[in-house]
């Protein structure tokens, strides 16, 4: 038997007026997730515990299968695991994005909580200068992909609250620049990055290029090295994670599945679809389980824009679910978990903490399911309170 475990991020959202009331999940063409709902079992699933903050990391957490409640220790630490940094006992590990600050008259806005996607091989050159005009003994920068990256600070502020920056795209920050205590340390290394980034050769040609400049880094997520049991000690299972996300990756390392690079892989719409499926199946014919991960709808829905969500949706379903299973067809029997990890509304541009559609799909047990995937059909069906229960369910049957 093989596992599948299939993430659209952020697909979930509210009815549109644009779209007849629909929400952009119902109203895609998706007929290869709608299959499997179709003779799948169809629910509701909370991926976002009580008290915690709707995030991908909680999210993914949860449809890997572990309980946040239990090995949350924050954002940062995961994406450590991705990036092979290894953390000690007094670490604190951040995340460091690149973002474009406009300094306005009367306020700071949050103009690109990405730097406009720039592009990975820009980002590694401001890293690099970051270590080498702010690094120190004990405070260490690290390049990831495109605007992610890593702050390691040994002793730093674990407990300053830190606020995402896709929280506040579009919206002023200057109660967060100019917040004291454990903040105001975060926001000293913020400030001091301003100068630094301004004089750079990459952001004066994208400045030049008419792209948005890379002025500022943006710390938070921060959290210790966390422990898990692995999906071997488990389950008795090996496999492996496909994402361009170092996030989920990190997740999957921290699992004990192998974290596969593919070339092309992007976290946005132009990712290499096909290189992830093959990786996957790939995996699969060694493997037990791959868990699959696409994050191009969610940077759609925080950009605010219907047409490439839409767009974002529609390529998961016809790029990633529809070819993966055609590939599957020749492994032998399989399930498959489908799901997004929590809801990203257009409305508000960021992560929400509704309950997200789920679909468990057996392969050697079809039954009747629901007309299709999204969130409506999902609605009449079974609800879980509990959604790291799912991928149990998907190895033990359901």
């Amino acid at each position: 038997m093989k596992y599948i475990i299939l993430v659209g991020d952020g697909m979930g959202d509210m009815p549109q007026e644009a779209l007849g009331g629909k929400t952009p999940l119902e109203h895609a063409a998706t007929p290869h997730m709608d299959r499997l709902a179709q003779k799948g079992l169809i629910g509701l699933a909370q991926t976002i515990p009580p008290g915690k903050d709707p995030g991908s990391d909680t999210a993914n957490m949860s449809l890997f299968g572990y309980d946040p409640a239990i090995y949350h220790t924050g954002r940062a630490p995961i994406e450590a695991a991705a990036m092979a940094v290894e953390l000690g006992q007094d670490d604190i590990a951040f995340r460091c994005n690149l973002v474009t600050l406009d300094w306005q008259a009367d306020a700071t806005i949050m103009a690109e909580y990405s730097a406009g996607h720039i592009d990975s091989e820009s980002a590694a050159k401001l890293i690099q200068a970051l270590q080498a005009g702010l690094g120190r003994e004990g405070l260490a920068f690290y390049p990831g992909v495109s605007y992610r990256h890593l702050l390691v600070w040994r002793n730093g502020p674990l407990d300053a609250a830190t606020v995402p920056p896709h929280d506040r795209s579009g919206q002023p920050v200057d109660d967060v620049l100019d917040a004291g205590g454990d903040l105001g340390a975060v926001n000293e290394l913020t400030r001091a990055s301003w100068p630094l980034l301004q004089e750079q050769p990459v952001n004066l040609e994208r400045i030049e290029a008419g792209q948005p400049p890379a002025n500022s880094i943006w710390l938070w997520g921060q959290g210790t090295k966390p422990s898990y049991i692995t999906y071997q000690e488990r389950f008795g299972l090996s496999g492996l994670v496909v994402s361009a996300v170092d996030l989920v990756k990190g997740l999957g390392v921290l699992a004990g599945l192998e974290a596969v690079e593919v070339p092309g892989a992007t976290g946005w719409l132009d990712t290499n679809y096909a290189g992830k499926v093959a990786a996957a199946l790939n995996g699969l014919r060694d493997g037990d389980v791959v868990y699959l991960h696409v994050e191009a709808p969610d940077e759609a829905s925080h950009a605010g824009d219907l047409e490439l969500k839409l767009k974002a949706i529609e390529l998961f379903d016809s790029q990633i679910v529809g070819p993966l299973l055609e590939g599957l067809a020749g492994l032998g029997e399989h399930r498959i978990l489908l799901a997004t990890d929590h809801f990203t509304p257009l409305s508000t541009r960021t992560h929400g903490s509704q309950a997200v559609p789920y679909v468990l799909w057996d392969s050697a047990n079809p039954r009747p399911g629901a007309a299709g995937y999204h969130e409506a059909a999902a609605a009449d069906g079974l609800f879980e309170p509990q959604a790291f229960k799912l991928a149990e369910k998907l190895v033990r049957g359901f």
